[in-house]
């Protein structure tokens, strides 16, 4: 009882901090600048240890995501010093989805990244039009035929061990449930876009990646997250040809400087208006 009421403070405090920070974006349309100072951004590694998540025909999400947020978090260190970078994980561990948003709100973070790989129902299967490219997800509710992406993250959910505990009252067939525990983090679905489009641009610019755009959907490691937050589907690790884009050393560092820049992009634009 005294863990959950500390925990239940912890969380009114910083809603409370948040709805001030929130009334200042409704009078001026940014926050003041005496409230915010974009300083923390936090990586999150989708999936990990016995969650695998998706595969290819020889890999592994949980270890293309967590080589991607590894060298994001290096050239992060590298051109941004002025940013802390926080990861949900550093190791092939698994790590609650709950857990990984208290990080983000625990360390106050200006913007929380999740990086993760897409797949296809036919599996490893062969097929001739195979999906490929990137797809940016924000926090949003939408028709149940229009979750597929979330739906398959949000699965991660029963691999935990007090899952019922956890996400009490949590009903992916019941979008009211969900608009009541996160209501608040609509406010930040403008700040979300935004940062999602400035990274869709780059994919598409300066990688030459072919884009699914940027899409709501209810993704559940999003929706407790206290600040812009995006889920970013790298590639189709079951696409023969995007698992091995995935895998490789000049494929990864391209995602991780696209992130980058996409994050200095966003740091200007929410600096400046």
């Amino acid at each position: 009882m005294i863990k959950r009421s500390a925990k239940l403070k912890s969380i009114i405090n910083y809603s409370l901090f948040l709805y001030l920070v929130l009334v200042s974006f409704t009078v001026t349309g940014r926050p003041p600048k005496s409230a915010f100072k974009f300083k923390t951004v936090v990586i999150d590694a989708g999936h990990g240890g016995k969650d695998p998540g998706a595969h290819g025909a020889w890999s592994f999400e949980k270890n293309v995501t967590l080589a991607i947020a590894e060298k994001v978090q290096r050239l992060m260190l590298k051109e941004m010093a002025d940013v802390n970078v926080v990861m949900t994980r550093s190791t092939n561990r698994f790590v609650e989805l709950n857990r990984r948003a208290e990080i983000a709100n625990e360390n106050k973070a200006n913007l929380f990244i999740s990086i993760h790989c897409n797949s296809t129902p036919e599996g490893t299967a062969e097929k001739v039009n195979k999906e490929k490219g990137v797809l940016i997800l924000v926090y949003g509710y939408h028709r149940k035929e229009e979750q597929m992406e979330a739906l398959r993250e949000n699965s991660s959910i029963y691999i935990e061990k007090d899952y019922q505990k956890n996400y009490e009252g949590y009903n992916e067939k019941d979008p009211t449930a969900l608009i009541i525990l996160n209501a608040f983090m609509q406010k930040y679905r403008k700040q979300s876009i935004l940062f999602g489009s400035i990274l869709n641009k780059d994919f598409v610019n300066n990688d030459g990646r072919r884009s699914r755009g940027v899409k709501e959907q209810g993704v559940l490691v999003l929706a407790h997250s206290g600040m812009p937050a995006v889920l970013v589907e790298t590639g189709y690790i079951n696409n023969p040809g995007e698992e091995a884009y995935l895998n490789s050393k000049s494929g990864q560092d391209a995602i991780a400087r696209s992130i980058v820049r996409a994050i200095k992009t966003y740091r200007e634009e929410i600096d400046t208006h």
